[in-house]
């Protein structure tokens, strides 16, 4: 890596720092906690710009020129960014966290994906399960990792930001343990959806053998020592923050981070159109016992759940945050879960990212929300936002209205 790399990263850095010493993140992080403990001081505001970040600061503005420093900066210009712009409480802290380099073998066999040349266009796939006999191909990933490539980009991390931001180990997965929406790549959805009728039996087999080989791939992680906590300013769930006392285990002893030490996440947006019976029996018991492992969990994304809610409270162990997605009744969602787990709401993205926007109509939409959440433990979160159609200003006008309507319920 180049000087100027080094010296545009550093000088990143130190932004970061001076944001990260202001005294308002330590209030926002206070916030965070009391909302995990469900004891929230006011309902909680995250915009994650998400797809529409190319938008918010273009790749062309960049200054490093290798691959590695661009995404570093890509990633520090965004946290000096969302401080500048939103009016959200996302906590920004002296850290720069190091993903271990970690792969695995796969499950043998994958999708062939076809895509147009549309930017963020939509994309269609050939599933490679084409009869019950290919389920026989399958075999468990095998997580491995590059000790040497880890310590490296350690290295280099600390001879970059050392006396400026804390490097540390951090983070080996973060989406969700779903099993359903693997299923449906492999088997593809409408011919999942077919089986489900016609032949139930293969069904089972195939999610059982997922269910199976992802636990084996997470043993493997947690035997490698290679899990990291995530019960600070650490994204968990399809939303929201892990800051919790709760986390990790009594029993941890700071060094070896075990999976019921973690927040949890699975959800199930491949199985929308199932019926209650239906995704308990080929979802909900599949990713039960792989959620036993984790110390708190989170569910859901985009699918609406307020005919599942009674199952998903039943099966899912140590839950505490659930998606409230835009197509969830709100209602229903607020008279079920009332304070007792977190109302993870997902305001419609088209707000920001349609062709007209309307302040008045989202400031309508967030108090007629958290009015029928009164009661609740809210929390909001702007995402799935993949244009705001090369108006960035939208995010900060969204965050402001939101922050001030979150104010006024507190």
């Amino acid at each position: 890596m180049e000087g100027k790399d080094r010296r545009v990263l550093r000088d990143l850095a130190k932004q970061v720092a001076e944001i990260a010493a202001h005294p308002e993140q330590e209030i926002r992080r206070r916030r965070w906690y009391a909302l995990n403990s469900l004891k929230p001081e006011k309902p909680m505001v995250f915009c994650s710009p998400e797809g529409a970040w190319n938008e918010l600061i273009p790749l062309e503005t960049l200054q490093c020129q290798d691959h590695l420093a661009r995404s570093w900066e890509y990633g520090l210009r965004m946290r000096i960014y969302a401080w500048e712009h939103f009016s959200d409480d996302q906590v920004v802290d002296a850290t720069f966290n190091v993903r271990p380099a970690l792969s695995d073998t796969g499950w043998g066999m994958g999708p062939k994906f076809i895509r147009t040349e549309v930017q963020k266009g939509a994309y269609r796939w050939d599933p490679p399960i084409k009869s019950p006999d290919d389920l026989e191909r399958l075999h468990f990933p095998q997580p491995s990792h590059n000790e040497e490539a880890t310590r490296r980009t350690l290295e280099l991390a600390y001879e970059i930001f050392d006396g400026i931001l804390e490097v540390r180990i951090r983070g080996v997965f973060w989406w969700s343990i779903g099993l359903i929406g693997e299923w449906a790549m492999l088997r593809g959805l409408e011919q999942m959806m077919i089986d489900m009728c016609e032949n139930p039996e293969f069904t089972h087999r195939g999610m059982r053998f997922l269910m199976e080989g992802r636990m084996h791939w997470l043993k493997k992680i947690e035997e490698m020592g290679l899990l990291s906590l995530n019960n600070e300013n650490d994204y968990v769930g399809s939303g929201g923050f892990g800051f919790t006392d709760e986390l990790p285990a009594e029993d941890f002893d700071g060094k070896r981070v075990r999976l019921k030490d973690l927040w949890g996440f699975s959800e199930g947006q491949e199985a929308v159109g199932l019926s209650p019976r239906m995704f308990d029996e080929f979802v909900l018991q599949y990713q039960e016992p792989i959620l036993q492992q984790f110390g708190l969990n989170c569910y859901g994304c985009c699918e609406p759940l307020h005919d599942k809610f009674d199952i998903v409270l039943k099966r899912v162990p140590r839950l505490r945050r659930i998606s409230i997605s835009p197509w969830c009744d709100r209602r229903i969602a607020a008279e079920t879960l009332q304070d007792k787990y977190i109302y993870s709401w997902k305001p419609h993205p088209g707000d920001v990212s349609a062709g007209s926007f309307d302040p008045d109509r989202i400031r309508r939409y967030i108090r007629e929300t958290l009015e029928i959440a009164r009661g609740c433990v809210v929390e909001m979160i702007l995402k799935d936002t993949h244009t705001c159609c090369y108006e960035p200003e939208r995010f900060d006008m969204w965050t402001k209205i939101a922050q001030e309507e979150a104010e006024r319920f507190a």
